[in-house]
């Protein structure tokens, strides 16, 4: 393992998307990463499809054999406030991370640049502005009428001044995590929409099986913040008032919360990570390492 910085100040951002308008889900973000500035934030994390949101409890008119056009109707008001990579706002918030010297973890609904597919991604923008996309492998259960599989940018990592970092979004890290492992990862970011109390036993094994700091980044949003002219208001009358209430943490790589998690308000969680816990950690148990055997165990993995 290369030496890495000795510590890193980083921003949880737990918040409630601006729900199917990209441009004020945009400026949400840049004030907020302004405000993790303003706190020495060195690495700023957002949830998952926090532009334009995460339409919870909504089928866009979908059943098996059939849609209608009313659900069409906002599904393409959906697919209107996806972004498209690079694009005018991941040239904004690039300049937001560049302006705030920091690292950048931000999720988005991909809209393709040629076809009219969406995609569940993360973005990892550098303090220079560069961006590094990943898109979810397998949208989860009915997901996958609104977001389509990865066709490429499978496991990319960025290399930050703390180690190798990657991203897997929300039950994503239920699958083979040995393809971050092999790479080293030091941080592994989680956006996600998960409010379970069994992902938080989910996250504290990964932490420790990878021995790598598990960043649980997740959002809070009530049903009042879904638009009143969107077409499937019966739906919404149905969904808790509070629709996704956070659980945001961070564990170190022994599978202990550094920070508890967070529930039921938007709020910016900051620590610092010692990142000298990654390779202490790794002395008896290094999965990739020295408690490997791939002469015995292999995983293949067609990484694009």
């Amino acid at each position: 393992m290369k030496d890495l910085q000795k510590s890193c100040k980083i921003a949880v951002v737990q918040a409630a998307p601006v729900l199917f308008d990209k441009k004020a889900c945009v400026e949400k973000a840049v004030a907020l990463i302004k405000e993790c500035a303003e706190n020495k934030a060195e690495l700023i994390v957002f949830p998952e499809l926090f532009i334009p949101g995460y339409p919870y409890g909504m089928t866009f008119g979908f059943t098996v054999g059939s849609r209608n056009e009313v659900g069409r109707k906002d599904w393409l008001r959906y697919y209107e406030n996806s972004i498209v990579v690079p694009g005018p706002e991941t040239e904004l918030l690039a300049k937001a991370a560049k302006d705030a010297g920091a690292w950048l973890s931000i999720g988005v609904s991909e809209r393709d640049a040629v076809t009219a597919t969406l995609y569940n991604t993360n973005l990892f923008f550098s303090p220079e502005g560069e961006i590094i996309v990943h898109r979810k492998l397998k949208p989860t259960g009915s997901e996958r009428v609104v977001w389509g599989d990865a066709d490429k940018n499978y496991f990319p990592v960025a290399e930050t001044p703390w180690g190798p970092m990657g991203s897997m979004i929300c039950w994503e890290s239920y699958m083979p995590l040995a393809a971050l492992y092999q790479k080293g990862i030091t941080l592994y970011i989680s956006p996600n929409t998960n409010d379970n109390d069994e992902w938080q036993s989910t996250i504290k094994h990964i932490a420790i099986e990878g021995h790598c700091y598990f960043i649980n980044c997740d959002m809070y949003f009530t049903r009042d913040t879904y638009p009143v002219d969107l077409q499937a208001q019966d739906e919404i009358a149905k969904l808790p008032e509070k629709v996704c209430r956070g659980g945001s943490c961070i564990v170190d790589p022994y599978g202990h919360y550094l920070t508890e998690p967070v529930w039921d308000k938007e709020t910016v969680i900051y620590a610092e990570l010692d990142m000298s816990k990654v390779a202490a950690s790794r002395m008896e148990f290094d999965v990739c390492g020295h408690y490997a055997r791939p002469d015995v165990l292999k995983l293949v993995i067609e990484d694009k």
